[in-house]
């Protein structure tokens, strides 16, 4: 995502409210909180409409500032830039009211947060956005955190056969642990992954996910589905300023691409629903947390992350 700079990062957190400006009325102080990246205003067309969810206050372009057109925080005087409506990393924080969803007081905090965006994404991808039926075959294209959720909502949508698909094999006990039905590394084979998902399952993939934000894995998540019934998932972020080429043959065949954000949960609505879910152990999040820090050692966190030893890490107050 883009963002200006000097900015207070992170978008994933569970916290409770300590104070509530004038006219706010959803939320009061003491109440648990998740904060939402993807603000739900309730009134622009996109709300409104019962497929929509991208409201128009989302700040996934970096203007770096609350409704209002103000940022809230300083440091040593200068103006310092907001993080998708949330900056978490931060003992305190600033929300606009559409920008948060009240959520139990009993959920338990070092779980709940991965519903502000990782799980959620994934999750929904496949059961809201995808909407996987019964009995398919769906293949996963990456298996981080959101990977992971999308063969989690795959399984709970009751797919029969979940490719899970990475070129790093350390990857592969989890995918199996949270529901994938096999795990393949693209480096395995000479042939496009899409002919080798193919010859698999004698060419009846009805559902694929890319959930890397790679261009190349986009068109190969495109192609592997089947060409005339099958629906693939564009879940990972793409990388900026960048455009993308393929053959449109891939969709004239009758190919669904669809594109997907924050799982195509309304967040307000959605969110709090969610997390009573994971109290009702409909899901386990569990399986997703490797890690789990004090604050002060979220450059840690940071290095788990980029070494590839980490699917989540949770930082503490």
């Amino acid at each position: 995502m883009v963002s200006k700079f000097p900015v207070i990062v992170g978008h994933e957190a569970v916290g409770v409210v300590e104070s509530v400006g004038e006219g706010v009325t959803t939320v009061r102080p003491g109440d648990q909180v998740i904060p939402l990246f993807l603000p739900q205003c309730r009134e622009c067309n996109a709300c409104r409409n019962p497929e929509g969810n991208l409201c128009i206050r989302s700040d996934l372009t970096g203007r770096g500032v609350l409704a209002d057109g103000t940022t809230r925080f300083t440091c040593k005087g200068k103006p310092v830039q907001h993080f998708m409506n949330t900056s978490t990393f931060s003992e305190y924080t600033v929300l606009d009211e559409s920008s948060v969803a009240k959520i139990d007081g009993g959920a338990p905090p070092e779980r709940a947060c991965l519903i502000g965006c990782g799980f959620s994404t994934g999750y929904g991808a496949a059961v809201k956005t995808a909407k996987v039926s019964p009995g398919s075959t769906c293949a996963v294209f990456g298996l981080g955190g959101v990977g992971l959720s999308v063969i989690m909502g795959c399984k709970a949508a009751g797919a029969s056969r979940i490719i899970g698909i990475d070129i790093n094999k350390d990857k592969f006990p989890k995918a199996l642990a949270v529901g994938a039905t096999e795990c393949i590394s693209p480096k395995d084979f000479t042939k496009p992954i899409s002919e080798v998902l193919s010859d698999m399952t004698g060419n009846t993939v009805q559902y694929t996910f890319e959930v890397i934000g790679r261009l190349e894995t986009m068109v190969d998540a495109l192609s592997s589905c089947h060409m005339n019934y099958g629906t693939s998932v564009v879940v990972g972020a793409p990388p900026s300023a960048k455009m993308l080429s393929y053959d449109p043959m891939l969709l004239f065949t009758g190919r669904t691409w669809k594109g997907c954000v924050f799982g195509g949960w309304k967040s307000r609505d959605d969110v709090p629903k969610l997390v009573t879910e994971l109290l009702e152990k409909k899901f386990d999040l569990d399986q997703l947390v490797t890690h789990t820090l004090p604050f002060k050692n979220i450059n840690e966190g940071f290095e788990l992350l980029y070494s590839g030893q980490s699917i989540r890490t949770v930082l503490t107050f």
